[in-house]
């Protein structure tokens, strides 16, 4: 039964709300590493001033021990955040979407052994595979970050995917593609991956946000972009030492990770409820 229109206006507002919120963190995040092609307030890598400064009208976050500039660190750790969640996201989805149609298509003895292969995967946190995956590489750099979680992320993708290709292969629509003649690739891309990408695409905007904090991670362990690139990982980390003296040094990177987390977990819980066709109804 459907609700009054009283009843179901509160809550469209408030799927509104979230993915408003979640635009907006990330939309600041966003404006903030586009601005950065073109103007900071500072070289990120000059000592612009004296060691550990409190905040201030020059310095809005401070310095750091060097006395480099905290707000344009920060500002290059948001440009660096999204360009590694971006590219993890896009290798993720490119060869998880792809092992998962395969999958999809396969015989039922492939079928089983890549979803028992995918369960292994799975079982590994993203940030163990990573860390293994720039280890074995000769010498950490932002773009071996991003290869390590985009391979990282795979398995998840691959595994959602395979669920939700093999859910539209089973309606009557595909066998009437089938029995006019439509090929495997046309079926793919005119009816499995329009019908499958509104569930796909929150679980990719889930996967972005733990790429962005993969990456904080693996800069603190010293496997990330390395210096000078200002990713927020490496500023918590080189601010450990100085947290009781100059405690915005830790405070501000970690309030920039924060906002972009809940801000990407705001935007997926939003597509979620978008994509929902029961949404209106509840």
């Amino acid at each position: 039964m459907t609700a009054p229109l009283g009843l179901a206006a509160p809550s469209r507002r408030a799927r509104s709300w979230t993915l408003t919120a979640g635009l907006l963190l990330v939309g600041l995040h966003l404006g903030a590493a586009l601005l950065t092609l073109v103007w900071m307030p500072f070289d990120p890598a000059e000592m612009a001033g004296r060691r550990l400064e409190a905040p201030s009208l020059v310095h809005w976050a401070g310095t750091d021990r060097l006395g480099r500039d905290l707000f344009s660190q920060i500002m290059v750790g948001s440009r660096i955040a999204l360009l590694v969640g971006i590219g993890a996201v896009a290798i993720g989805a490119c060869l998880g979407g792809l092992l998962g149609i395969l999958a999809a298509f396969a015989t039922r003895w492939l079928d089983d052994a890549l979803a028992a292969a995918l369960d292994i995967l799975i079982a590994f946190p993203v940030l163990l595979i990573a860390m293994l995956v720039v280890a074995a590489s000769e010498s950490a750099s932002l773009w071996t970050a991003i290869l390590a979680l985009g391979l990282g992320l795979s398995p998840v993708v691959a595994r959602l995917t395979r669920i939700l290709a093999k859910r539209v292969l089973l309606m009557d629509f595909i066998t009437a593609a089938r029995t006019s003649g439509t090929s495997w690739p046309g079926i793919v891309a005119t009816h499995v991956l329009p019908n499958i990408w509104p569930q796909l695409s929150v679980n990719l905007a889930l996967q972005f946000g733990l790429a962005v904090i993969a990456e904080a991670s693996l800069s603190y362990l010293g496997l990330g972009s390395p210096p000078p690139n200002a990713s927020w990982g490496r500023l918590l980390q080189e601010a450990q030492g100085t947290v009781f003296t100059a405690p915005v040094g830790a405070i501000a990177p970690g309030l920039a990770l924060l906002t972009l987390a809940i801000g990407i977990n705001l935007l997926a819980d939003g597509l979620r409820e978008r994509s929902d066709p029961a949404g209106d109804r509840r």
